[in-house]
């Protein structure tokens, strides 16, 4: 599907490819055709920043901000037209966790002191941050929360446990939901949003290896934490509001639609390369059917994200779309990935990428390196940022009143 931009709007593609042509490191790319997957977090913390940082230079790691905090200040389509040409690319995502969550945090509810230390150093990659909000007991009820900070004077301590945090391994700070008010009448009530130091005297981080052998998740343990009083954002109590603004860019970020779009065009080439019965697959009346199924379902997502930008721009929040871009961009996922391991059929269950060298059909059909470690992983992603049940349930309530 391709968009109807103007004139302006195309000599702005033009430039964004251009850049990513031209700045791109080289290692990245060499080690990304090897089988490496930026999605799948494979690379280590210096590759992900050393792209961020080319682009921080560029003004451009942070184009939903606002202007006076580092935004770019692009129309919708602008950050359309870049999130695309990033998943065309295959470049490595933007620390997002720093960019896209705990940033708008700061600059919505954070004091001026706060934005004035955590933003510029979010934006040029100083800081790299982690998600401190599921625990063994409240993940997609994330209100059930148990770790506790109590205040002594002029900091917190704090003590609990938080689990499926994704590259805490590599994180300079994290944000934390804590319970700072354990008799409140509502269990969203008596919540507050703390920025900690991963640094600090207390903090374990653990890790959890996934299906696919990867190290990408950890738990992290907070014993006797000491948290200054002035790394709360927002008032005591009130972490629940910051909470679900958070909650609500994370589900817009998971869809990936820019990103689906690209594994749908490798898999396109994948099945044009694989012959059975004298025809390639992508000649299979069936699979072909499947293909163009999913590619009508992607042009009606991309379609809501561009409105949700244009709602976005216009001063509103994602609301309840983000849901719906959650559901349906992970599902998404899954059903390219799954279809990917259909096309190898026997040759999908050869290796994993991160074992051995490259099989035979690997070198023939380069689009199906690291295919299984995909699917497995992928699992996951209509489960984290809150289960697609869940969403469901958002979606039943806000917007049809259920």
């Amino acid at each position: 599907m391709e968009l109807n931009f103007t004139a302006a709007e195309l000599a702005f593609r033009e430039e964004v490819r251009s850049f990513i042509a031209e700045r791109y490191p080289p290692e990245l790319r060499a080690r990304q055709d090897a089988g490496v997957d930026p999605i799948r977090l494979d690379l280590d913390k210096e590759d992900y920043l050393r792209w961020h940082r080319i682009v921080a230079q560029r003004g451009w790691v942070a184009p939903a901000w606002p202007v006076e905090y580092g935004g770019t200040g692009w129309t919708p389509t602008q950050r359309h037209i870049w999130a695309e040409e990033q998943g065309r690319a295959r470049t490595v995502p933007i620390v997002g966790f720093s960019v896209n969550l705990v940033g708008p945090i700061i600059y919505t509810f954070g004091t001026p002191a706060q934005k004035a230390y955590f933003l510029p150093r979010i934006l040029s990659g100083e800081h790299w941050w982690c998600q401190g909000y599921s625990e063994p007991g409240a993940g997609s009820d994330l209100a059930s929360l148990q770790t506790r900070a109590v205040r002594q004077g002029d900091h917190y301590v704090v003590n609990g446990q938080k689990t499926w945090t994704t590259l805490a391994q590599h994180a300079d700070w994290g944000f934390f939901l804590v319970r700072t008010d354990p008799a409140a009448a509502r269990k969203q009530e008596g919540i507050s949003f703390l920025l900690i130091d991963m640094k600090s005297p207390g903090v374990t981080v653990r890790p959890i290896i996934t299906l696919d052998g990867a190290h990408e998740i950890n738990e992290v343990w907070l014993q006797d934490v000491k948290v200054p009083v002035g790394n709360r954002v927002h008032e005591e109590n009130k972490g629940w509001t910051c909470a679900k603004v958070l909650l609500a860019h994370e589900r817009s970020n998971i869809a990936m639609v820019q990103r689906s779009k690209s594994a749908l065009l490798g898999l396109r080439r994948m099945a044009a390369r694989i012959v059975e019965g004298g025809r390639t697959l992508a000649e299979d009346p069936a699979f072909r059917r499947k293909l163009t199924e999913i590619e009508v379902e992607l042009m009606a997502l991309e379609f809501t994200e561009l409105r949700m930008l244009s709602a976005e721009n216009a001063g509103k929040g994602p609301g309840a779309q983000a849901s719906l871009l959650k559901i349906r961009g992970t599902e998404i996922q899954q059903r390219l990935s799954e279809l990917a391991l259909e096309a190898a059929g026997s040759h999908g269950a050869v290796r994993l990428n991160r074992f051995v060298g490259l099989s035979g059909f690997e070198q023939q059909v380069p689009e199906a390196v690291g295919i299984v470690d995909s699917y497995l992983n992928g699992r996951k992603t209509s489960i984290f940022g809150g289960s697609n049940e869940i969403q469901r349930n958002i979606l039943a309530k806000m917007v049809l009143g259920l």
